[in-house]
């Protein structure tokens, strides 16, 4: 156990950082949170009020996870991730008390990929992967993949539009849009989308 400032990283003195951890430049970790064994955060990241980081976590660059989240082991948060207020990961499938499953081989993995957001209250069920830039609506449940840039809604979560890389919804012509925040192009083809270099 652990409680530190320093001029690489921030701990809040309520918050407990076990040994063996990394921790990026200016992350900074708030209030009554906890950063277990060989977890890795990277650079710049925000750790939210009452935040669970589990063993052997990975995180990337620039993540943003806001109050009440648990990463269970199993999870990994590429760049660029935001984890909204009281979201919900999960590592097994069938979690049973009588007959615990403590070993990480039995651990789903759960891959969040870059630039993906997830609103407050959604739930991640594990085994899936979030692509890069999804957006999960506000109390989703994600049973199944997620495409790059979809917007998904619903119990269960269901495709309902596409989304670019700043969060606006897109609307294709011709299978082109272009997003109204940064005025890049976005191709949907073979029902992809793709952003246009």
């Amino acid at each position: 156990m652990k409680k530190e400032s320093t001029d690489n990283y921030f701990v809040h003195e309520s918050s407990y950082v076990d040994d063996n951890c990394i921790i990026g430049n200016n992350t900074k970790i708030w209030h009554f949170s906890h950063i277990q064994s060989y977890s890795v955060i990277g650079a710049n990241c925000s750790i939210g009020q009452n935040v669970n980081i589990a063993n052997n976590v990975k995180i990337g660059n620039f993540v943003k996870i806001q109050n009440n989240v648990s990463v269970y082991e199993g999870v990994e948060l590429e760049d660029y991730v935001f984890c909204g207020p009281s979201m919900v990961f999960t590592n097994v499938i069938n979690p049973r008390s009588k007959y615990p499953k403590r070993n990480k081989k039995l651990y789903l993995k759960t891959l969040v990929k870059k630039g993906a957001s997830i609103g407050a209250n959604a739930t991640i069920l594990c085994g899936n992967i979030i692509g890069q830039h999804a957006f999960i609506a506000a109390g989703s449940v994600v049973t199944s993949d997620v495409d790059d840039y979809s917007l998904m809604l619903g119990i269960p979560a269901k495709r309902v539009g596409w989304i670019s890389e700043h969060g606006v919804k897109l609307n294709f012509k011709n299978n082109i849009a272009i997003c109204s925040a940064s005025g890049e192009q976005y191709q949907f083809k073979n029902n992809i989308v793709t952003k246009i270099e």
